[in-house]
């Protein structure tokens, strides 16, 4: 498949995925060709040989996995992580604000969104509502509105005279509800966002008792540049890693390979990962013990860890030309110029040399260039979900990531050969042997 096609997968991918839980939906649905079995948290599970796999938990996070041929103890799992969330703006309990004349929907932000980008943008919500089934039992249900429903209108320049000097501040609390309505307060019918889930859902609005609803741009993806070189969509960060991997694993020969491969994509990475479906949760050491037990002995795991590989993949923070003072200047990585790996000797990121070393191989056989990004050391850095996973587990890790503009922005952009090279190295990842032998220590 050519790059281009392959980015409009991904597209396509994104815009059928405007939050955490329509993420994992999507990925469900293009599980179903490839015979992967849903297995239950709740249930015994009884693996066999060869087979594949996938758990949800709480409909936002997803781990899928295939039993290779070869002994865990021979081989250990090769995994790659990556993450379902973006930053944003997630709608309030009490939804509606009918003071002042329009109606305004309330909104919290979520992680660290870049606020100003979410102005004059067409807006609209999607995610789960819950509710009281005929069965009396509380489910959920995904909800998505297509049409543009809400927006977060500029402040003319003429009351913002140093709006360009200064840029764009929002308070949060004061100037992010986004409009909704026209209607005033004395014609706002009793419920009327309840009334809204409920046309849009079908499901009776004295039902639905809860909902996580996040805001969403409308607009599709698209490729961009004279050459057709970039690409733009919301939550690059960090969706296409989490499309990469996805398509490395679906590949046919890593399908039927001797490794036992795992894709793990969690919620709430944006927010530090402290919940049970996030990256510093229990959700994988739960799931790889359970496939540990499948084979050996519970006293193996952490043998069977020490064997295992973990690449973290999140994306990563190009060059901007129009911004040098932003970056190392020995550092720089740029776009359509290959995988970054991303370090820090204070281990916001997981690499080491050995992990750097044994990424940098899977480079050189998929044919694929490589960049090294470090952190300006005036600069706070960000962090992933390399290092929590790799101290919950104790396995080995490397921290990697494509290079994009406008990370958090509402509207992202990256190179569009970039992604088909992270496809290249994640296939030798999971289709080849990377352990290592054990360090030759030399007497000084």
């Amino acid at each position: 498949m050519s790059p281009h096609h392959q980015i409009q997968n991904l597209l396509s991918f994104i815009d059928t995925s405007p939050s955490p839980w329509h993420v994992v939906s999507t990925i469900e649905s293009l599980l179903k060709p490839f015979q992967f079995t849903k297995i239950d948290e709740t249930t015994r599970w009884e693996l066999q040989p060869g087979g594949r796999y996938y758990v949800v938990r709480d409909d936002s996070s997803i781990i899928l996995f295939v039993l290779g041929t070869k002994p865990l103890l021979e081989s250990g799992f090769k995994i790659v992580g990556a993450h379902t969330d973006s930053p944003g703006l997630r709608v309030k309990p009490n939804a509606v604000n009918s003071k002042d004349v329009l109606l305004r929907l309330n909104v919290e932000i979520y992680g660290g969104p870049i606020l100003a980008t979410f102005t004059d943008r067409d807006l609209s919500l999607a995610g789960r509502i819950c509710y009281k089934n005929d069965q009396n039992q509380i489910t959920s249900q995904l909800i998505r509105f297509d049409k543009p429903l809400l927006r977060l209108p500029n402040l003319a320049i003429h009351m913002n005279r140093t709006v360009n000097e200064d840029g764009l501040k929002l308070h949060k609390q004061n100037e992010l509800p986004l409009i909704l309505s026209a209607l005033s307060e004395q014609q706002l019918p009793p419920d009327y966002f309840l009334s809204l889930l409920e046309k849009q859902s079908g499901i009776d609005s004295t039902r639905v008792l809860s909902w996580d609803l996040a805001v969403y741009d409308i607009q599709k993806g698209a490729i961009w540049g004279a050459e057709n070189e970039f690409y733009s969509n919301s939550q690059l960060d960090n969706l296409a890693s989490c499309h990469a991997a996805l398509q490395a694993l679906l590949d046919e020969t890593a399908l039927n390979g001797e490794n036992t491969l795992v894709c793990a994509f969690f919620d709430h990475e944006e927010i530090g990962s402290e919940s049970k479906q996030g990256a510093d949760g229990s959700f994988l050491p739960d799931v790889l013990q359970r496939i540990t037990l499948a084979s050996c002995e519970q006293q193996d795991f952490p043998r069977i860890m020490a064997k295992s590989f973990l690449i973290s993949a999140d994306m990563a923070h190009a060059y901007h030309p129009n911004f040098p003072a932003a970056y190392d200047h020995d550092h720089k990585v740029l776009v359509n110029k290959g995988p970054v790996i991303k370090v820090n000797t204070n281990h916001r990121y997981s690499s080491e040399s050995i992990s750097q070393a044994m990424f940098i191989d899977l480079c050189n056989q998929a044919n694929v260039p490589y960049q090294y990004y470090s952190h300006r050391c005036d600069l706070p850095c960000g962090s992933t979900i390399g290092p929590i996973t790799s101290a919950k587990l104790g396995i080995r890790s490397v921290d990697v990531g494509n290079p994009m503009w406008a990370m958090h922005s509402i509207r992202e952009s990256a190179g569009v050969f970039d992604h088909d090279h992270m496809i290249a190295v994640l296939k030798i990842f999971f289709q080849s042997g990377t352990n290592i032998s054990k360090p030759n220590h030399l007497a000084g």
